[in-house]
């Protein structure tokens, strides 16, 4: 017993030594890890390397419903040397930071619709696209009819920000000409309709059905024989349906029924009748997964990644009570989308490849 008592006293010793020396040093251990950091992570470029093809970055998961782990809605993606997005939420350009997608080689960004989740992001993205690269002009924002409105509104918030780093970085860097946005607005309809054509890459746009919300339209991206489809957000569409058929991947929203009416008898008990309204009422806007699967599979899609997630998942255990009975209604795989996540549709072939960029 002594000696173990000796032991443990020994032990213990040695640790209390090992943390008084770590803290005495902390401050040049600290300076030392933060180097490493900065060496490995600024400047990352991850799209040097990508095979040739499709690839679709997540850069914001989320919903209007407060999340630790997902952004508002994001979506980049790069088809060959060009990178876009689709939809600005907040925390999409941090994320996009974050994951090593260069915000000053996006080219073009591409609005669903003008509720403030898919848009209150906007300013970061335009400021750090603006201000991180030699772009000369503004980004491209392409919407529905309205986005003319939505893009004024920002540049008109953003106006004095921007007066004041040009001020103070001078032209050469912050050159007052490629501040902001320049709107691009379609007249949207359920038939596809051509937006955007660049280096073999084509966007078409369709109306979703997001009813008393309108215009809503999702997109199509077409790249040497691969596609991707984003839903926006819509309640069961035979427009986004026709526009997906034979699609690589679906990225379609998706909202619990299940779980949104758990949350709303919860704020009921609290006497909070207000939001338990709202949660009452997205339930007739949204897509339950298992209608997300259906439009899979009536478009004849090889892979479903769901988006939006609404309500706020605490943990992976927790998608198969997301999911439901999704899996019984589309043969093919079905991905929880998660922050940090990019799939790969390399050209010229079939794959469908996921990493995770954090």
């Amino acid at each position: 017993m002594r000696k173990r008592n000796w032991a443990l006293l020994l032990a213990a010793g040695a640790v209390a030594f090992a943390m008084g020396s770590i803290k005495l040093f902390q401050r040049d251990i600290g300076l030392a890890l933060f180097e490493r950091g900065v060496s490995q992570r600024i400047g990352r470029d991850a799209l040097a390397g990508l095979p040739d093809g499709l690839h679709i970055g997540l850069c914001g998961t989320g919903s209007p419903l407060p999340s630790r782990d997902r952004a508002g809605a994001c979506t980049a993606i790069i088809a060959g040397n060009q990178m876009v997005v689709v939809d600005a939420g907040e925390g999409g350009a941090r994320n996009l930071q974050m994951m090593g997608l260069p915000i000053g080689k996006t080219q073009a960004l591409f609005l669903t619709h003008f509720h403030s989740d898919h848009i209150d992001g906007l300013g970061p993205l335009m400021l750090l696209r603006w201000t991180g690269s030699s772009n000369t002009a503004p980004l491209p924002i392409y919407g529905p009819t309205g986005v003319e409105a939505v893009v004024a509104g920002f540049s008109t918030a953003y106006a004095a920000d921007n007066g004041y780093r040009t001020a103070h970085h001078g032209e050469d860097i912050a050159p007052s000409a490629a501040a902001g946005g320049i709107a691009r607005p379609f007249v949207a309809s359920p038939a596809p309709l051509l937006v955007y054509e660049k280096d073999g890459l084509r966007v078409t746009a369709f109306s979703v059905n997001h009813a008393p919300v309108e215009p809503a339209v999702g997109y199509r991206f077409d790249y040497k024989g691969r596609s991707i489809v984003i839903s926006g957000d819509t309640a069961a569409s035979p427009a986004l349906n026709a526009a997906a058929k034979g699609a690589d991947l679906l990225v379609h929203e998706a909202l619990q029924p299940t779980l949104v009416k758990t949350m709303t008898a919860g704020l009921e008990a609290r006497n909070i009748p207000k939001t338990a309204k709202i949660t009452r009422d997205i339930l007739d806007y949204h897509s339950s997964p298992e209608v997300a699967a259906d439009a899979a599979t009536t478009a004849g899609v090889k892979h479903l990644l769901l988006s939006h997630i609404v309500p706020p998942i605490p943990g992976r255990f927790f998608y198969p009570a997301f999911l439901g009975n999704a899996p019984q209604h589309f043969a093919g795989p079905i991905t929880v989308g998660e922050d940090g996540m990019m799939l790969s549709l390399p050209a010229g072939t079939a794959e469908i490849r996921t990493t995770r960029l954090f």
